[in-house]
């Protein structure tokens, strides 16, 4: 029951900022694209400028599974980088065990993927690490405990069962599904991250 629950609110969720953002919401969202409500199918009025920016926001949020406040420091910290703070964002955000575990083929969603960290079968350079947030640096590798690679989710992924749901592993990182096992090879680049955002809006929301 506590699963349905989540999935329709992942839908709602989805069709309130206009992107699937779990397998699960895409047969629904393809189904009904336009937002939840009664008033979801009518045209609405033009969004402000402080709307389209605050949704684009949260689109980005919702696309890493994050708290505001997650969101708000790694924006300060893209701020005093040298790049393009949008780039810089998604970069660093992209950085994330539970991002790149994701993106490695090891979960299905970003929820599982942090499960993954949380319940401590992830290590990174041989030691446990169970803390989501934790920024991989290029060339560490990162890989599913050994004792915990024979239970079942892991198997799954294990025989690349969620392949056909998420994006072609990106250059960035060097994954051995079998042993499921990667490399950070270097550090993400925006245009190869495989998430839906105008970095620059949420900027402007940040700096305004």
């Amino acid at each position: 029951m506590a699963s349905q629950n989540r999935t329709r609110r992942q839908v709602r969720l989805s069709r309130a900022l206009g992107l699937a953002l779990t397998p699960k919401a895409v047969k629904y969202f393809e189904k009904r694209p336009y937002p939840p409500g009664e008033h979801g199918r009518a045209r609405r009025r033009t969004e402000s400028d402080y709307a389209v920016r605050l949704k684009e926001k949260q689109r980005l949020r919702a696309q890493y599974g994050l708290r505001e406040v997650q969101l708000r420091r790694a924006f300060d910290e893209a701020r005093r980088e040298p790049w393009l703070t949008g780039e810089s964002l998604v970069e660093l955000l992209e950085m994330r065990l539970d991002a790149l575990v994701l993106r490695a083929g090891f979960a299905r969603t970003i929820a599982q993927a942090r499960q993954s960290v949380v319940h401590r079968h992830v290590l990174v350079d041989g030691k446990l690490v169970d803390r989501p947030s934790f920024r991989v640096k290029p060339g560490q590798v990162v890989q599913v405990k050994p004792r915990s690679q024979t239970m079942v989710p892991f198997q799954v992924a294990a025989a690349g069962a969620h392949r056909d749901v998420l994006p072609q592993v990106p250059e960035y990182l060097s994954v051995d599904l079998e042993k499921l096992r990667f490399e950070l090879v270097r550090r993400p680049k925006r245009a190869e991250v495989p998430v839906t955002c105008e970095v620059q809006l949420v900027v402007e929301h940040y700096s305004r």
